[in-house]
């Protein structure tokens, strides 16, 4: 992957890996990370999460805690649920022949971290969900070093990783950063646990979806690393959804702006707000595989060369809905745009686009957010607004073509849209946004798949 070196900015040997959930399920799978880190002696930081799943029915390590702290708030029994988290990672210690001090160990954090509860039910919340990544880190650093490669643990909150006190949806707060730094100077592999940290009050907090991503993100940020990489359980990104397209070609570089833009509408390979802070501070992230760690990824930076019409991928998602407003002389009518909106503010709606026309104004919103809240948006819309119609279409599905070469390209749209033609696919909605990198398209969710393969077909042939 020589292309790696035209996007770093200073000569640095440290790179930040992070493995998820699905690479660190049993002791097969922390075998396979053990090799992967020790074959790069730049791979210094390692970020892991608690053990995911091992087999389609099996249960992740953070469900069995979330089970475990919900018995001990409903002030049940809970000795079977904690039985279930202690012998998940017994089963990983004894097929990787470490000490039994090292379960006696976790089940006495475990414990101590029931009889330690306060008051607030979500801060024990987090405290419980945190021991799963804290308690595999531990675990993982014990492996490492019993193979000959010196590990060390690091507590989030003793290594500077400061949050908010928004329990379960914390935010780092910017003196982290420095603090983290520090990490840089550590002589052994430092193991470190995704998720979570600690409020300046000293209790644990963690971080929203993605929360092992975000960790990994903010210490590539903090140690200015030479490359983030987030490794998982595919080769690639693609260009797309391979469950649609079998055949998908795979992308092996892309900028910032485009997996946005593709992680919108779908791209699930990680969650786009997890990365922000190594967004921010222009650190290359490498989508890599632990299963075929030879395999080059897809490598993601603030800017590449590309050829102009050159579409990068093309993602789709459903859930969606639609509030369609007309009025006669709505262009005329100052406000408008904001007191509509201002409706949805009110009601604690996000919007994800307001295509417009002269006479009538269209909002797109997830399903899940306007909710049950329809009845009483429409209302408002009604009495507030006096439109010459109100309605509300569900069932709709996004799906964006993406790509830097789109820029100032010629016809780029009329291939879209010939090609769902071509295919029997109704446009209900299209809107190109404002960077001209992306344009989306509305369609019923039925037609998604074959609009998907329509545009795949037009684009990728």
């Amino acid at each position: 992957m020589a292309f790696v070196s035209l996007w770093f900015k200073t000569v640095n040997s440290m790179k930040v890996v992070k493995f998820g959930g699905s690479s660190v399920a049993n002791a097969e799978q922390i075998s396979k990370i053990i090799d992967i880190v020790t074959a790069d002696a730049d791979r210094r930081i390692v970020v892991v999460s608690a053990p995911g799943k091992r087999h389609g029915d099996d249960a992740k390590v953070t469900d069995l805690l979330i089970a475990l702290a919900t018995a001990v708030l409903n002030g049940e029994n809970h000795e079977s649920a904690l039985k279930a988290v202690v012998d998940r990672y017994a089963q990983i210690q004894h097929e990787l022949a470490l000490p039994k001090s090292v379960v006696e160990t976790i089940e006495a954090d475990l414990r101590g971290r029931i009889g330690s509860r306060g008051s607030n039910d979500l801060q024990f919340m987090d405290t419980m969900k945190a021991s799963g990544e804290d308690n595999n880190a531990k675990l993982i650093a014990e492996a490492f070093t019993k193979k000959g490669h010196p590990a060390k643990y690091i507590n989030p909150g003793e290594a500077g990783m400061l949050l908010s006190d928004e329990f379960g949806n914390a935010e780092v707060l910017p003196e982290s950063f420095e603090k983290l730094a520090a990490l840089k100077g550590e002589s052994d592999i430092v193991i470190f646990p995704g998720f979570f940290g600690s409020t300046k009050a000293g209790d644990v907090a963690t971080f929203p979806r993605g929360g092992s991503d975000i960790t990994g993100a903010i210490l590539a940020a903090a140690v200015k690393a030479e490359v983030y990489e987030n490794f998982t359980d595919v080769d690639s990104v693609y260009a797309m959804d391979p469950r649609i397209v079998p055949n998908a070609p795979a992308i092996d570089l892309m900028t910032y702006r485009e997996m946005r833009e593709l992680a919108y509408a779908g791209f699930g390979v990680f969650h786009d707000e997890a990365i922000i802070p190594a967004v921010k501070h222009e650190i290359p992230i490498c989508i890599k595989n632990t299963n075929r760690p030879e395999a080059p990824g897809t490598l993601i930076v603030p800017e590449r060369k590309y050829e102009q019409t050159e579409v990068a991928g093309i993602s789709s998602a459903d859930g969606f809905c639609a509030i369609y407003i007309d009025k006669y002389m709505m262009n005329r009518e100052v406000g408008f745009g904001r007191r509509l909106l201002q409706i949805l503010e009110d009601e604690e709606i996000s919007y994800e686009h307001t295509p417009s026309g002269i006479d009538n104004m269209s909002i797109i919103l997830r399903s899940e957010e306007l909710g049950k809240k329809e009845k009483t948006v429409v209302e408002r819309i009604t009495n507030e607004l006096a439109p010459d119609a109100v309605s509300v279409e569900h069932g709709l599905a996004l799906l964006m073509v993406v790509g830097e070469g789109m820029h100032y390209a010629v016809g780029q749209a009329a291939k879209a849209t010939n090609a769902l033609a071509e295919h029997g696919v109704n446009i209900e909605m299209i809107n190109q946004g404002a960077s001209e990198i992306s344009m989306m398209f509305a369609v019923k969710e039925i037609d998604r798949k074959k609009a998907v393969l329509a545009l795949g077909h037009a684009f990728f042939g």
